[in-house]
């Protein structure tokens, strides 16, 4: 099963696929363990009670991976913050334990009768080679399915029983070739065959151990690191990735991630990083639970402005007009500090006061750091569109003073016109030659507003917005 189809797998429905597996498991254990254990009583047949010897611990085992899987699906407590998980990996571990144990035995067994030269007549029926065969089928459809099962859950308890499984099989074969060898006469075979199946058993368990020991000890999954942290750097505004953890739990990655975003970027851009950030990981291992977290650094190619604007904002007090010049070695900052009309004067000196503070702090102590105070309106006060003659009027003045001026402010047009308790309100768009720079256009601009403002005091505001004129195509 791909990753997409497991991650829209619930958590229910990989908690009873689990279940049934390790359910079918102890019954197919069982019946393979009974017929076997005939066939050795019948047979005599050392390598076949190693089998069935196996397969009674099997019985065991898996009834500890049934109990393992039903509590390894709890979900996460007051006192387990990630959940049972790791209950999986030491029912593997235990159960490597007892392979260990086994293929230790069988080996004794089988080394006391070469050593001793002691021999075993073994009887080789038809009987005996049907529940070989049988045992071999249900083996290899057991472990086919275990292994489907286990990758799709990410059951570390049902792929260390696929490996059982795995085992057993190899275990048939090899006794079913030693009965083979018994029947055409090779005395020692049933006891070669003995000495293999140990030998894979201890193979198969010492990779098992190394799987659980991995994830009870938190060693992070091959390859996992490096591509999640390729991810990360490839993520759009981050600029670095200080750490990254990831430790298997469960069948599931759990982990952090520790990024570096610049200061001046607002949170909810921040936010929208983060947001991508976790989209990437997903991708890369769709089960991941990875906590990010964004730490903001300045950047080399941090401007003077954009500092100034940062501190501003940290501290939550508007500013505008900000002006950055060196003076020699050091900065002179000159800015517009708004705050509550109503505010007496020594709050907002007092304002100001650290706010200049701050820069220096930034800038160093010679910084030269002068704040005007502005009132800021914070309501929203009452006003209502003027009458039309008041709006043409105010559009003949602003039309004719840019005729007047003779430069690039030209086709005055959307005037609005909003009468206030503070006087005039007015809006306007114009038209100016595309090709002209930010800063001529709002010199021009500036120019007939001031002129405006003489001819009719009782506007307050004015707030132009320039438009590039249309280029002639053809």
């Amino acid at each position: 099963m791909s990753e997409m189809q497991h991650s829209r797998l619930t958590t229910a429905q990989i908690a009873s696929i689990k279940q049934r597996a390790a359910i079918l498991s102890v019954m197919a254990t069982v019946l393979l363990t009974g017929a076997k254990l005939i066939g050795a009583i019948l047979s005599g047949s050392l390598a076949l009670l190693a089998d069935a010897l196996q397969g009674m611990v099997d019985i065991g085992s898996t009834l500890f991976t049934w109990f393992a899987v039903r509590a390894a699906d709890k979900p996460a407590d007051d006192d387990h913050h990630y959940g049972h998980g790791k209950v999986e990996s030491l029912a593997a571990l235990v159960e490597t334990a007892i392979l260990f144990a086994l293929a230790g035995a069988v080996l004794w067994e089988a080394g006391q009768r070469l050593w001793f030269d002691r021999t075993t007549d073994v009887t080789v029926t038809p009987v005996i080679i049907g529940i070989l065969l049988l045992s071999m089928t249900v083996d290899a459809i057991r472990w086919r399915s275990l292994v489907k099962v286990a990758a799709q859950t990410r059951s570390e308890a049902l792929a260390a029983e696929a490996t059982h499984f795995s085992a057993d099989f190899a275990g048939s074969a090899l006794v079913l070739l030693g009965l083979l060898g018994a029947w055409y006469g090779f005395e020692r075979a049933d006891t070669v065959a003995a000495f293999a199946i140990a030998a894979y058993t201890a193979l198969c368990a010492y990779r098992l151990a190394r799987r659980a020991l991995g994830t009870l000890l938190d060693t992070a999954p091959e390859g996992l690191s490096e591509r999640l942290r390729a991810a990360a750097e490839a993520v759009p505004g981050v600029v670095a990735v200080d750490w990254l953890k990831v430790r298997p739990a469960g069948g599931r990655s759990h982990g952090e991630i520790g990024i570096r975003v610049s200061r001046t970027l607002p949170l909810d851009r921040v936010t929208a990083i983060k947001a991508t950030l976790a989209e990437r990981l997903a991708a890369v291992e769709p089960d991941a639970e990875i906590t990010i977290t964004a730490n903001p650094v300045q950047l080399d190619d941090e401007t003077a402005l954009e500092r100034v604007l940062l501190i501003a904002l940290k501290m939550r007090i508007p500013v505008h007009h900000v002006s950055v010049h060196a003076i020699g070695e050091r900065l002179s900052v000159s800015l517009d500090m708004e705050v509550d009309a109503r505010t007496p004067i020594v709050e907002a000196h007092d304002t100001a006061t650290r706010l200049e503070a701050a820069i220096r702090s930034e800038f160093g102590g010679e910084t030269e750091v002068e704040t005007h105070i502005e009132p800021l309106e914070t309501g929203a006060p009452a006003g209502h569109n003027a009458a039309w003659q008041e709006v043409e009027a105010v559009g003949r003045a602003l039309s004719d003073e840019a005729l007047r001026v003779g430069g690039p402010i030209h086709d005055i047009h959307s005037v609005r016109v909003r009468r206030t308790a503070n006087g005039l309100v007015v809006n306007y768009h114009c038209r100016v030659d595309a090709a002209l720079d930010v800063a001529t256009v709002h010199d021009a601009v500036d120019t007939i507003e001031r002129a405006v403002r003489v001819a009719m005091p009782e506007i307050c505001r004015l707030v132009s917005h320039a438009e590039p004129a249309p280029t002639a195509t053809g």
